[in-house]
This record gives C-alpha cells, sequence and structure tokens, in this order.
C-alpha cells in the first residue's frame, strides 16, 4: 500500500518548492542583468560585424550556424599544431542528417584520396564541444595516416538541431549516435572495415554507453581522459548536488550548477588554453540542471558496469586531470573483461591531452593512439 503524505507535511514540501523557484528566477534574473553590464573581449581579427555573431544568444542550432560560417577561417588560422597537418591528401565531407526523432544532425567525414582507408574512427565528443573546431585537426591527423574518420554533433550541441547543451536523457543521446554511426558503418565502401569509438571526456562515456548497448559492433575504442566519473573538485558540495537535482524535476534548462573555468582546469599551455575563445559555438555557460543530472547519473552507472566493457580498450588519461577522474580509468582497465586493454598515464598532463598540452606531449599522445590504431587495425585486415 502506498504511503500518502500528510496535508500540512505535503503543504510544506509545496511552499519549499515554490520558494525554490522564486529564488532560483531572482537568481537567474540577477545574474543575466550582471552580464549585460559586463564588458565583453574582442578577439583578433574580429570587426564589428563577426562580434555581432557572436554576441547573439546561441541556445538554438540557427545562431551558432551563423556564427561558425562567418568564423571558420578564423579558426582554421590560429597557431596550433592541430591545424599545421595539411588537407591536401584528403577528402572532407560535412551535411545534415534528419534522424529518426526528426532531429537535423550535423555530420563530418575525413578520407584519405588515394586509398582506401585502412579502418574507420567514429567520434565522440566532449561536453559543450563540437566537431567543427579542435577535432578538425585530430581529424586531419588520422585521415593522413590512411583512416576514415566521422564526426557528429550530438543534438543540442554544436551545429545541430537543439537546445543548447541540454540533454535530457543521456540514453536517448546515445541512441542518436548508434543510429548515426550504424549508417556509416553499413555503407558498401565500409562495411567490411574495422570500426573503433573514439571518446574524449563525456564522449568517453558516450562511447563506453555504445559499447554497452552493442557489446559486439566495434573493434575497439579509444578513451581519451574518459568521464568515467567527474573529478570530486568539479562536483559541487553534497547538500547542493541533492538541492539542485530536486530543482531539476521543475527547471531542468536552467543554468544553475556552479562550475569552474573548464579551459583553465583542462588546458595545460597558458597559449592554447587562451585559443579556447575562438571555438566560438562551444558552450561556455553554466551546465543546465538536467544535463548535470544526467551527466552524475551516467558516470554512476559506467562506474557500476565496468566489469561488462568487453572490447579491445586504450585507455589515455594525464594524471593531473582535474576534470575528469584518472582513477576510474585505473579501475576501468582493471575490472574491464576485455582482454585486450591498454592504459598509458601522462605524468603532468591535465585533461586536453589532445588540445591542451606543450606540443611535444601532443605528439606523444598521437603517435600512441596511431600505434594502436595500425596494430589493431592490422589484426582485422591481416595487411
Amino acid at each position: 500500500m502506498a504511503l500518502k503524505l500528510a496535508k500540512p507535511y505535503r503543504n510544506s514540501v509545496r511552499n519549499v518548492s515554490e520558494e525554490l523557484r522564486a529564488k532560483f528566477c531572482f537568481l537567474t534574473k540577477r545574474k543575466k542583468s550582471i552580464e549585460a553590464m559586463a564588458p565583453k573581449k574582442r578577439l583578433q581579427g574580429v570587426d564589428d560585424k563577426l562580434q555581432k555573431l557572436l554576441d547573439a544568444k546561441m541556445d538554438e542550432a540557427p545562431a551558432r550556424r551563423r556564427a561558425r560560417e562567418a568564423f571558420k577561417e578564423i579558426q582554421l588560422g590560429i597557431d596550433h599544431i592541430l591545424f599545421k597537418t595539411p588537407s591536401d591528401g584528403l577528402k572532407i565531407e560535412e551535411s545534415y542528417e534528419v534522424n529518426s526523432r526528426g532531429l537535423e544532425i550535423f555530420c563530418k567525414s575525413w578520407l584519405p584520396k588515394a586509398s582506401r582507408p585502412k579502418a574507420i574512427v567514429c567520434y565522440c565528443h566532449g561536453y559543450g564541444d563540437t566537431c567543427t573546431f579542435f577535432f578538425e585537426g585530430i581529424a586531419r591527423k588520422l585521415a593522413s595516416y590512411g583512416y576514415g574518420v566521422f564526426a557528429m554533433d550530438y543534438p543540442g550541441f554544436g551545429l545541430s538541431e537543439g537546445l543548447h547543451c541540454h540533454i535530457p536523457c543521456f540514453d536517448i543521446l546515445v541512441d542518436d549516435v548508434i543510429e548515426h554511426y550504424s549508417k556509416v558503418k553499413e555503407n558498401p565502401e565500409f562495411h567490411t572495415l574495422p570500426s573503433f569509438l573514439f571518446g574524449q571526456s563525456l564522449g568517453g562515456a558516450v562511447a563506453l554507453k555504445v559499447h554497452l548497448k552493442q557489446p559486439s559492433a566495434w573493434n575497439g575504442a579509444i578513451l581519451v581522459a574518459p568521464m568515467c566519473k567527474i573529478a570530486d573538485d568539479m562536483v559541487p558540495p553534497w547538500a547542493l548536488t541533492q538541492i539542485l537535482i530536486g530543482v531539476a524535476k521543475f527547471l531542468p534548462t536552467k543554468k544553475l550548477v556552479p562550475q569552474k573555468n573548464l579551459a583553465e582546469a583542462a588546458f595545460k599551455d597558458l597559449k592554447k588554453r587562451e585559443m579556447t575563445a575562438y571555438n566560438v559555438i562551444a558552450y561556455k555557460d553554466k551546465p543546465r540542471l538536467r544535463t548535470a543530472v544526467e551527466m552524475l547519473r551516467t558516470t554512476e552507472e559506467i562506474e557500476r558496469r565496468l566489469e561488462e566493457v568487453s572490447l579491445p580498450l586504450l585507455i589515455l588519461h594525464g594524471e593531473a586531470d582535474i576534470v575528469t577522474d584518472p582513477s576510474v580509468s585505473k579501475a576501468l582497465h582493471e575490472k574491464a573483461s576485455s582482454s585486450n586493454k591498454k592504459l598509458i598515464l601522462y605524468m603532468d598532463a591535465y585533461h586536453s591531452l589532445l588540445e591542451g598540452e606543450p606540443d611535444e606531449m601532443i605528439v606523444r599522445v598521437f603517435g600512441d593512439i596511431i600505434s594502436w590504431l595500425n596494430e589493431h587495425s592490422e589484426k582485422f585486415t591481416g595487411s
């Protein structure tokens, strides 16, 4: 028999909820008024016309698409090692596809022109990110070594349709990823090739969830600083977390979760840290309540299911990472049932191993990824 709350208690709960709602609405309005008064910092090479696009509200995809279209040449021109790889020998395509939920999804591919790909690599991007900025350089590098690289922006991220950085349900997001990459793998041009998942940060959690839903579908996964657990320093205190979880039920899209500066926490190299400002369609505000709850719930689930991970693994993590917890990467390596698994920890390295470290570390991490891909692709192709 279900227990029924006494009427006075129900009323007190309702009153507390209404008080919380009013308080959070007040804080949100106050935050917006403060932001409106704060001076905007202008990026180098940006004129008044471009600045107007960047200052526009980017909650919805059309504004993000306009900003990226106007800004993409400036992005590719920044002085970062990732953008030094020439694209002459590559076939690069981007498009929009409507998925089964009726959402317009941005997707992109990088293929070697002169030869058939050794394998396909399907990318899962990180929190608030897009496959159109730093990953552009990563993808070119992988494709220059003979791999077919495919990427997408999740619904609500980057150039894909949806409220910016809102994850109403992590499992549905994972299903969207599975749907898109299943179509890629079914293409007659690629369906006989080995296929690998490549997940960074939150994308590591996405990749692991894809594998748990498709245990036999992939030939391996590369996980770079995977979000198997959010580092304790990045999570609000327990009591505040419980309040935010409750508030998320009636204010799911509000940007109210306290957060440290991610660029500062993730990028070790100071010059490269400044370059994150050029990722103009990345989400830079406080996490939305429902998104934060879904990420916490997902990491808790993954921690419980580490033993179910059975595919070949390459796990890469910076020992000084304070965004995602390297100790859980160690636990994944120890507990995963896969007999083919490798963990590389980089001393003193931060979270963004491929974007935010000194050049020599980025080159080293790339070398580890390419070596692993070459070894595992040859196992399946016999070449």
